[in-house]
């Protein structure tokens, strides 16, 4: 069930593209994979959430032109903050201190000891739900 990415521990959730050309990046894709985008614009960023037959696929693509392009990662977990100071106990690093995202829920950045960042996320109900 597509929900139970969002609520289970452990689970890989959601995927995240920054990109340098927002408007080639969701040509290149809805060309390769055939997946459409709707644009989210905010103030400061338009964020292309991905689509598959018109069904949000857990992903989204956004412009950051002064940064390398890249593929991120989220991973749910039950407390975000629970798990960064466990994960510090491990041995990561905390690149990014737990925050909120509005409507969305709260994430934070880590870098575990080898070297690998991930992104955790504890979604708010009311976004799963909506899922």
């Amino acid at each position: 069930m597509m929900d139970d990415q969002y609520r289970q521990h452990g689970a890989f959730s959601w995927c995240e593209l920054m990109t340098t050309d927002l408007q080639e990046a969701k040509a290149f894709y809805a060309q390769l994979f055939g997946w459409e985008t709707e644009d989210m614009v905010f103030p400061d960023m338009t964020y292309s959430l991905i689509k598959k037959d018109g069904k949000e696929i857990g992903g989204g693509i956004f412009a950051m032109p002064d940064r390398p392009a890249m593929w991120s990662t989220y991973v749910t977990v039950n407390d975000v903050d629970e798990t960064v100071q466990l994960a510090e106990q491990l041995g990561a690093t905390v690149l990014l201190p737990p925050y909120d995202i509005p409507n969305v829920g709260r994430i934070s950045v880590i870098k575990d000891p080898q070297g690998a960042t991930i992104n955790l996320i504890t979604y708010r109900n009311s976004f799963c739900e909506n899922q």
